[in-house]
């Protein structure tokens, strides 16, 4: 497994495979140069690209990574495929929730429906990794107001009813930042750690300053349960609004009140 990163966004797309064999790219997003010269050095012919979610970063590059490594297999939720193609075209076919995708003989990877950063979020695990898109970072989890988002409590769910029940030795490479392990995860992400009430829900009041439809900042008094430090080096907050309902929202957003 190969890393390509992509610096405008703090962000990563990777390519996975067995020397000598057939390869497959995680999202595609990252220059498309560097990620087939990433396949060539190890000897590997690019054989479909898998994408996580439709956002732009994940996306943007996927017309030119096609020119360089011809027609493959391009799949992706049925959810996001009408999102994604805002923004590039080339998709060949929807990826099922538990459906597992085989490139080559050597090459397996299931799969599996994590809901919340976006509807059809997929993460892909297999050979000891899971790629978990925008869903679960290091030391983070992503937003829920993101286009295409669900729920707060679907991103919960997706990371401790899913991710975290693969083994603690899973390494866990996302789209931003850098890898992690599902046992680091489960000690030391702030948010898994209130969750499973390693430690307590924070209740200061605070406001945040939030976009309204036209597009005009509103602000709203609500709860601090918890900020923490994000991929980005900025923080993100988990607040609480005052009809009990959670949200999370960037540091920058949110002011003491």
């Amino acid at each position: 497994m190969e890393r390509i990163e992509i610096p405008s966004f703090v962000g990563n797309s990777y390519v996975i495979g067995t020397s000598g064999g057939p390869c497959a790219f995680i999202d595609a997003g990252a220059d498309a140069a560097k990620m087939s010269e990433a396949a060539a050095r190890h000897g590997m012919t690019p054989a479909a690209v898998l994408l996580t979610h439709h956002h732009y970063d994940h996306v943007s590059q996927l017309e030119e990574i096609l020119d360089r490594i011809g027609r493959v297999d391009v799949l992706i939720h049925e959810l996001e495929q009408p999102l994604a193609e805002e923004f590039a075209v080339g998709y060949t076919a929807n990826i099922e929730d538990g459906e597992t995708i085989r490139v080559g003989d050597a090459l397996e990877l299931k799969a599996v429906a994590t809901p919340g950063h976006t509807a059809g979020m997929l993460s892909f695990v297999g050979h000891g990794h899971v790629f978990t898109g925008d869903t679960l970072f290091r030391e983070s989890v992503a937003g829920v107001r993101a286009p295409g988002h669900t729920t707060f409590e679907d991103l919960r769910s997706s990371i401790l009813d899913t991710l975290l029940e693969l083994p603690d030795e899973t390494i866990v490479v996302s789209g931003h930042a850098e890898p992690s392990t599902i046992g680091h995860e489960r000690q030391h992400n702030p948010f898994v750690r209130v969750w499973t009430g390693v430690d307590p829900e924070g209740d200061e009041p605070v406001v945040v300053s939030l976009p309204d439809d036209a597009g005009e900042a509103v602000d709203h008094e609500v709860r601090l349960v918890l900020e923490a430090r994000d991929y980005d080096g900025g923080t993100k907050c988990w607040i609480r609004w005052p009809d009990g309902s959670d949200d999370l929202v960037p540091g920058s957003r949110v002011r003491r009140a």
